[in-house]
């Protein structure tokens, strides 16, 4: 969150720049969470939920401030279906791992 695009982005949208960086830990924390085998799913769980409310609330905020729909709501719409993909296909793997 230190690029100058970044930083526009998050003016834009009226995001104060304290709440960009927690995002950005949060991003940093869910990806470690998702990505390592060794964790539990309990706590992939709750990387999936936080991934979900970040996009969910990007599509609100681009919609709030006017954004046209395509590209910018779109966009979190596209990235919150892949997450919803991932999701389900972790869960597929858990259910074969378990039987």
């Amino acid at each position: 969150m230190n690029s100058q695009m970044a930083i526009d982005g998050a003016n834009h949208l009226h995001i104060p720049r304290y709440l960009g960086l927690e995002v950005s830990i949060g991003q940093l924390i869910g990806l470690i969470l998702l990505i390592v085998p060794q964790i539990p799913a309990r706590f992939k769980e709750w990387g999936y939920v936080g991934y979900g409310i970040m996009y969910i609330t990007a599509f609100i905020a681009h919609l709030s401030v006017g954004d046209a729909m395509v590209p910018f709501g779109m966009m979190s719409l596209v990235f919150f279906g892949l997450l919803l993909t991932s999701y389900i296909t972790f869960h597929k793997l858990q259910n074969a791992t378990n039987s």
